[in-house]
């Protein structure tokens, strides 16, 4: 017979939408569907019954948000089967035995996913509650910003190994929040990967070094802050030779130079106006590093674009304004799809 595993006894009470959980019962034991839970989500396949070959490609995986809370796998399971083949389905769900609103649903190929969000997002699971279904970020890298100097990469990696699987890769930089500290960039081999790390991480209240350490999603703006840097000889190194990585001068690169030329050139050509650049300096640190708040505003885009970017100016007596106006300037054009 078919089981439902479960990480604890309070995750399953019965006191709490007893009504919907005995549905559920009903239709696993009905369908001899099983379910697995573990560290705050339950999950259906991965790979299912009968599945033959590799795991779906990324891309595969939509997003499911705005789920009534008592709403469980026996209305949503053959909801979102009804419309590809599903490879994968992960409820997240609170203490009480409720969801916490959200959900995935990973499909058995591309066209699976595209079906699922174009027949059910805004689809009224039932009446005026419509949910929302997008394609999945998928995002596997995390940010870990805080480790002590003296770490390194052979110490970070045991520990990872020990208490989360499929770290693919990690990469040191000098932290740009915390002074004398590295942030580590850790690469996972799945986003489901990636988020068991991340919720294990941080509820692990990790230190290293004796140093409290602070475990988030890779984000954007970081990301691309860190594209500006290249690994220079420091004098925290570690024992494995992984020397720490410092920003690189956005005026280093010539490329960048044409950056405000192409940026013009690209909304004059899409008839969108002359872009408005607007730079504010928010701090400095001792080694000449200047951090801007920028913000871009092209007349025909209707919002406009926002980031922080930290750049060195080029000489002395100059105020970094220029080098920043460059640095937001090639941001936009990497969001935009552009390829200097």
């Amino acid at each position: 017979p078919h089981a439902i595993i479960m990480s604890s006894p309070q995750t399953w009470t019965n006191s709490i939408n007893q009504a919907n959980k005995m549905a559920l019962r009903a239709w696993m034991k009905e369908t001899g569907v099983d379910l697995v839970q573990v560290n705050g989500q339950r999950r259906y396949g991965g790979p299912p019954p009968g599945w033959g070959g590799k795991p779906p490609p990324a891309g595969t995986e939509v997003f499911i948000g705005k789920l009534p809370q008592d709403i469980y796998e026996n209305v949503l399971i053959p909801l979102f089967q009804s419309v590809g083949q599903l490879y994968e389905f992960r409820l997240m769900m609170t203490f009480s035995g409720l969801n916490r609103g959200f959900a995935y649903a990973k499909y058995g190929n591309h066209r699976g996913a595209k079906e699922a969000i174009a027949a059910l997002h805004n689809f009224e699971v039932r009446p005026g509650c419509a949910i929302v279904v997008c394609k999945s970020t998928e995002k596997r890298e995390l940010s870990m910003d805080g480790l002590a100097t003296s770490v390194d990469q052979q110490e970070l990696e045991a520990v990872l190994r020990e208490v989360t699987e499929g770290v693919l890769s990690i990469t040191f930089y000098a932290s740009p929040c915390k002074k004398r500290a590295k942030l580590a960039v850790l690469k996972y081999s799945s986003h489901q990967a990636a988020a068991m790390a991340k919720k294990t991480l941080m509820e692990g209240n990790t230190k290293l070094g004796g140093l409290e350490v602070r475990v988030n999603w890779l984000n954007p703006d970081l990301k691309q802050k860190l594209r500006l840097i290249e690994e220079k000889p420091s004098s925290s190194r570690g024992q494995g030779g992984n020397s720490l990585r410092v920003p690189k001068p956005a005026s280093s690169s010539p490329v960048l130079h044409d950056a405000l030329d192409w940026l013009n050139a690209l909304c004059k050509r899409q008839h969108l106006g002359t872009p408005l650049i607007l730079t504010k300096c928010v701090q400095a640190n001792p080694s000449g590093w200047l951090r801007f708040w920028c913000r871009v505003v092209i007349p025909g885009c209707p919002v406009p674009f926002s980031a922080f970017t930290w750049v060195r100016p080029a000489g002395p007596g100059r105020s970094g304004h220029e080098e920043a106006k460059v640095a937001v300037a090639l941001q936009v054009l990497r969001v935009l799809g552009e390829s200097l």
